[in-house]
This record gives structure tokens, sequence and C-alpha cells, in this order.
């Protein structure tokens, strides 16, 4: 398998030109966090993912993790590429210095995941999942959990878990049926959970499981929910893992890909029940639980960009060694390697451009993120969360797939061995498949956007946001030269499907949402490449900028600016599509009969 290298001067540009870093930096909270102290940063998580992490990916895939007599072992190098990942405070970097956090913001994180989760996205998903936790306990948790909790989660000596699925409830949670019963200052929780990811495990010393279960005289339905903390080993009076706590783990799932990460089974109370901690109030599990889920989202988004830019990283450097027949570009000579076939560049453009377009929307969320927490002003963090609750569905859904998309391009680019598992692209596609099922599947994150980003608020937010893009549009009409004018039509015409298809569904959504409903996931994916294309947009205009005043690389500048016009000529000319398809209603799709399938 090709080896991955992190495309430091691609992070930093996205981070700096299009997530406003320096912006960032000027906030109080982030004084620190300066483009220097950055780069240098994501220079040392590349050294951990290249020559860490990376060379593990392919063993883990082999090897699986793997239950043994109740305990799970991970594969080879997994406890000391962790033990190493713990020791350099890398699960830390956007938490609380109170409790043991680096206090540097999610865009700094995010871009830092991006890198795990390239390298090696099986080890990816116990950090990813454990700052979900902390991020759910910093918003919701006692003073007492906090202390003890956050610290232990923040170093990576404990690891966490988010227990919500159940064999009967899939992805509706309404039909959790895991039982919690009140037992002196505690509760006992009784039930099984499904697909928790590293719910079992030997990398750290505890793992702490937020499980969500029903009371007895909770509300039916997704009222009455509560949140838990059930550690699997239970602290002691110093802090310590002490006895312990009646769960275990029945099985593993067995995957179609991420390997070597422990998808879990787990069961709680076998023996009379498992001791768990409430979080919050009652009857309010699942709106807290949603802090953590929100993050996993994002995160989720991340984890595509990741694989979009692996994949297309390995395929590049076959594509580069191949030699097969012989170019049109010049019929004259012998076979050549394959990157200087058309099609194969076309291919290679659009991995790059795809994977240029989701770092860029998925960086300028998690620094909206960053300002919706921090900024002085009041108004500008609800403008700013405002942002970050339209984009986080978009994010998850768009780049998650983009992901899918390049994995599979670079198994069509390695032709025949691109089906052969030596070749190592294959596993690209099926550690990425997951990404656009788990927390909450993409249909399920279409939905949200209709119905509760879009239409709750009566478009005021989508609204707002086009624009805000459209303002991007003067710009490239000053911009000299051929390709920004191409940029600017085609994203022109992108901004203008998606403010009338957005038109389309307040109008259409009170009345008859079947129809939106059919057509949700185009309308995501028409917001994923207007979004993104508006991205590409500003990144060349950054390049334009740079190349005018003789600054930085001209080849990596000129590379901006020439993806930024593969993308609005092949990627972005697809809005009109996306918004037939989006507005055509729900006749055809609901046109059958049950059993007509």
């Amino acid at each position: 398998m090709t080896a991955y290298r992190a495309p430091l001067d691609d992070m930093m540009f996205a981070a700096t030109e299009l997530a406003g870093l320096e912006s960032l930096a000027r906030l109080p909270a982030f004084a620190e966090a300066t483009p220097d102290l950055v780069a240098a940063a994501l220079e040392e998580a590349g050294k951990i993912g290249a020559n860490v992490l990376a060379p593990l990916n392919e063993i883990g895939d082999r090897q699986h993790s793997v239950l043994e007599n109740g305990q799970v072992r991970t594969p080879e190098g997994f406890k000391a590429a962790w033990t190493q990942f713990r020791d350099g405070g890398w699960g830390s970097l956007p938490f609380e210095p109170d409790y043991g956090g680096q206090g540097l913001p999610w865009l700094v994180a995010v871009a830092v995941q991006e890198i795990i989760g390239a390298a090696n996205m099986s080890f990816s998903l116990c950090p990813l999942l454990t700052q979900g936790t902390v991020e759910l306990l910093s918003a919701h948790g006692s003073p007492e959990q906090k202390a003890l909790y956050l610290p232990n989660l923040i170093s990576g000596e404990w690891t966490g878990t988010m227990n919500l699925t159940e064999p009967q409830a899939g992805s509706d949670l309404a039909q959790v049926r895991a039982k919690a019963v009140k037992d002196g200052h505690a509760w006992k929780i009784t039930g099984q959970k499904i697909f928790i990811t590293y719910g079992e495990h030997d990398l750290a010393d505890n793992i702490v499981h937020f499980v969500l279960a029903r009371a007895p005289d909770a509300p039916a339905g997704v009222k009455g929910i509560s949140l838990f903390i059930v550690p699997k080993f239970l602290p002691d009076a110093a802090g310590k893992p002490g006895a312990r706590n009646d769960l275990r783990c029945v099985s593993l799932e067995r995957k179609l890909g991420i390997n070597a990460s422990p998808t879990a089974v787990m069961a709680f109370g076998d023996n009379g029940g498992a001791t768990g901690y409430l979080v919050g109030e009652a009857n309010r599990g699942l709106e807290y639980m949603f802090t953590m889920m929100n993050n996993a989202r994002l995160a989720v988004g991340v984890q595509g960009v990741a694989i979009a830019e692996a994949a297309y990283q390995h395929a590049l450097a076959y594509a580069k060694e191949r030699v097969q027949s012989k170019p049109v570009t010049r019929p004259e000579g012998g076979p050549a390697t394959i990157i200087h076939h058309p099609d194969v560049r076309r291919m290679l453009m659009t991995m790059k451009a795809r994977a240029e377009a989701a770092r860029g929307l998925a960086y300028y969320t998690a620094a909206a993120i960053d300002s919706a927490r921090h900024h002085p002003d009041a108004a500008s963090r609800r403008q700013f969360q405002s942002v970050v609750d339209l984009l986080i569905p978009v994010v998850k859904g768009w780049c998650s797939e983009a992901g899918i998309a390049n994995a599979d391009l670079g198994i069509q680019i390695h032709g025949g061995m691109g089906f052969i598992e030596e070749s190592g692209a294959p596993q690209f596609w099926r550690d990425a498949r997951i990404t656009a099922i788990y927390e909450g599947t993409n249909g399920i994150q279409a939905n949200d956007l209709v119905g509760r980003k879009v239409a709750r608020d009566n478009g005021a937010s989508a609204t707002a946001f086009i624009a805000h893009m459209r303002a991007t549009l003067a710009e490239l009409d000053r911009a000299p030269g051929e390709s920004l004018a191409v940029v600017g039509r085609a994203l022109k015409d992108a901004l203008a499907a998606l403010s009338e298809t957005t038109d389309w569904i307040l109008e259409v959504h009170g009345r008859d949402p079947a129809a939106t409903a059919a057509g949700s996931k185009a309308y995501l994916d028409l917001w994923g490449i207007s979004a993104g294309g508006w991205q590409m947009a500003r990144a060349a205009l950054a390049a334009t900028r740079e190349l005018g005043a003789n600054r930085g690389h001209p080849k990596f500048l000129s590379a901006k600016l020439a993806t930024a016009r593969f993308f609005a000529e092949q990627i972005l000319v697809k809005a009109r599509a996306y918004q037939a398809m989006a507005t055509a209603g729900a006749q055809a799709v609901m046109a059958l009969d049950e059993d007509q399938f």
C-alpha cells in the first residue's frame, strides 16, 4: 500500500484562506493559535500519521480485533500506537485547560482528525468517540462528573463510547428498551446495545459508556429516554478504576470494513444491573446525546475528507507507475504511464477536486463552531451557530460520500488490480462505506436538513447563507482571467438552483412533506456541491491574489486555480440536475404499491 503523507500545504491553505485561522487567532480564547503554531502541530501530527498509524492500517484490516474469553484484543501494534497518541496529547487539543485540554480551536482538532483518519480510519474511531463524550459531558455533566471523568477522557487514559442503538430500534430511538432503575445515588442499567464502536478493547485502563435507557415511570417515546454514565470499571475513592461493572461484550460484529475497530454488542446488567450515573435531568437523554452526535457527524464528514485524500494519494502513485497503452496525446511514442491518458486524468482530477472541496467545507464548519462558542459578540455567536446547524448535515452527508466516491474511483484507476486486495485500493472503499450509514444515515441527514434546518425557521438560515455565498460572485466578476470567469458562471448558476430549490421546499413542505422527503437527498447533494463549489471559488481567488503578489509557490497556487475550474466544469454543473430531482415530488418515488416491488 502506498505510504500516506499528510498534505500539509493543502491543509494549511484550507485553514488559513478558507476557514479563517488568523481571524480565530484574534479571539481571546485562541490567542496562541497562530498559523506558525498550527503548522508545527500539523507537521508533528503528520509524522505520527505517516510513521506510526499508516503502517498499521493494512495489518489491522487483515488481523481484525478479536474477542477472546470476554476480552477484546486489538491488532498488532495498536496498543503501542494508542500509548504514543495519548502521550502526545493528540486527543486533548480542543478542550478546556482546566481539565487537561490544550484550548486550541476545533479547526485544529479537525485537521488532526483528518490526518489520523487518512492514516488509519479504524484507529481514528477510538479518539473520535472519546472526544464526543468529552463534548457531551462538558455541556451536561455535573461538576463532580466533570472532575472525575473529563481529565481521564481528555488525556486518553480512559476512552468513551456512545450506546444508542438496540436490535429492535435501529435509528428509531423512540423504541429504546434498555431499563434504568433508581438505586440510591446511582441507577441499575439492564439491556443490550449494538454497533458500539470500541465498546471493548485493550488500549486504555477504563472505558466509559454513555448509555440511553428508560426509567420505569418514564413517558413513552423519545421524551422518556435518560442518559447514564456506565463505566467498565467503577472509579474507587481515589478516582482510579476499581471494581468491574456488570457489563460485558457479547460479540464483535463481522464487518465490510474498519475491521481493526471493534464494533461490539454490549450487554448491561446480566447479574442484577450495571451501575450507572444519571447525566443532567431524567428524560432528557436524547437531547443531551445530540451534543455528542453533532460532534460525531462533523467528525464523520472529516473521515470522508480523510479517505478522499488517502484514496487519491494511493491512486495517483499507481497512475504514475503503471505503464499501459499509447496515450492519444502522443500516439507516435510507445506505451506510457496511465497518468498520461485523459480519462485517467479526469478521474484523478475528480478525486483531487472532491477532496479539496470537502476539506474546505469541513474546515469552514469547524471554524464556525469555534466562533459560535468564543466570539465576544452574542449576536455573532448566534449567527455562527446558525451556520453550524445548517452545515453539519451537509458536511456529514456530502463529505462522507466524497470519500466513498473517491475510493471507488481509486479502484477504477487501478483497473483489474483495484479488485485485488493486495493492491490496497479496496480497503479504502470498504472502510469508507460505513460513513454514509453511522451517526445517522445520509438519508436521515437529508431529512434533518429539510425539516429541521430549513423549514423550521422558514428558510432564514439557509437564505442568509446563500446570500453570504453570493457575495463572492462580485469578487469573481472583478477578478482577471478566464478560469475565474468559468468558476463564477458555474457558481452563480448553482446558487440560483439552490435558492430556487429552497424556495420550493418552503412552499411545499408544510402541505406535502412526502414531496420534500422524496427529494431531500438530492437537496443535500445540491447543498454539498454548491457550498463545496463556493469553497473552491474562494480558493481560486486566494490563489490568484497570491500569484499576483508573487507570494507562495507558483505551481501549488496554479494547481489550486486549475482544480477550481475543473470542479466548476465537471461537478458544479450538476446543480440543475440535483434541482430537478429535488423538486420532482413524490409521485414517481411512491408510485408502486408494496406488493409491486
